[in-house]
């Protein structure tokens, strides 16, 4: 979508985040439906955002097995956008890329408040979708020289290196160790329900955005990245509910809710430092927020109203 720059989006969720923190984002908690017999997730996330006026609720849904069996992505969504004056409906947008792009901006805020300013080696757990959207916003934020990649599926790590650039220095891992032990930022973006990768192999001073796993019964950090990190999360409330890499160790009692830093808003806004030594251990821990997508939304809709793309349409009375 040429009309979206990564960018602009970051700038955009960063400022959500903002609002959310000084109080002019309405969130209400998103209403979510599992559907055991297919692996399947429903979300529906509302969000309305004040300075941005932008009104949105977004239905999302996630099927893992929707590639092999179905040829289709694991990821569908829909996106409304309503007038924030007058409540009527102003564009109905296709919203999995949008998704992809505003799970990439975040990261790109956390690594931008977060990650060490020298850090130079960037490396990815898994090479779907949003392992291109995470490229390229920590791309925006860090002067990245190195990227290494591991897949548990070797021809999806395949075709992400085909479609890679050639001007970034992309090579693929044996195994989890090797990207770990090489990266000074990390991004878990898998669909594991169980870490992927050993904690004791992380050095000091690394970031790490955890953007994977969603439900409170799956993880893709161990006890032992968990226990020694500084803990920054979305939302405190939606991560104490249905992030099981904060779920279950803490009802393991490797770390209390008192040990989480602060919500990603805290920082942005000032009121929280982010990283305050070039030794600490970093986490930002997202499961993704409606007021990502209220911001992205509604940059693409007043970008293609200037540039008059899209397809008008009349709703019926």
């Amino acid at each position: 979508m040429s009309l979206l720059t990564m960018k602009e989006s970051i700038d955009a969720v960063e400022n959500a985040f903002r609002e959310l923190a000084l109080g002019t984002a309405v969130m209400p908690t998103r209403l979510s439906v599992s559907l055991p017999v297919n692996e399947g997730w429903l979300g529906v996330m509302p969000a309305f955002l004040t300075h941005a006026k932008s009104l949105t609720t977004k239905i999302v849904t996630v099927y893992p097995n929707n590639t092999t069996q179905h040829d289709l992505p694991n990821v569908l969504a829909l996106i409304i956008l309503n007038d924030v004056e007058t409540g009527q409906v102003e564009a109905v947008m296709e919203g999995a890329y949008i998704t992809a792009i505003r799970t990439g901006a975040v990261a790109g805020v956390a690594t931008k408040h977060l990650a060490r300013k020298n850090a130079t080696n960037l490396g990815i757990f898994g090479c779907g979708v949003q392992a291109r959207t995470q490229l390229e916003a920590v791309c925006q934020v860090r002067d990245i020289s190195t990227v290494r990649v591991y897949d548990s599926d070797r021809d999806r790590m395949r075709s992400f290196l085909s479609k890679s650039s050639t001007k970034m220095n992309i090579t693929p891992a044996d195994n989890p160790q090797e990207v770990v032990r090489g990266s000074d930022i990390i991004v878990t973006a898998t669909t594991s329900a169980t870490p992927v990768f050993n904690g004791l192999d992380v050095k000091p001073g690394t970031h790490i955005n955890a953007i994977g796993a969603f439900t409170p019964d799956t993880r893709e950090l161990d006890d032992q990245t968990i226990s020694k990190a500084k803990i920054v999360v979305d939302s405190l409330a939606a991560a104490l509910e249905e992030a099981g890499d904060i779920v279950i160790p803490v009802s393991r009692g490797i770390i209390r809710r008192e040990d989480i830093w602060a919500e990603l808003g805290e920082i942005t806004s000032g009121s929280k430092p982010g990283r305050t030594s070039d030794d600490e251990l970093t986490v930002f821990k997202s499961v993704g927020l409606g007021i990502q997508d209220a911001a992205v939304a509604r940059l693409v809709f007043e970008k293609a109203r200037v540039e008059h793309v899209g397809t008008e349409a009349t709703l019926s009375d």
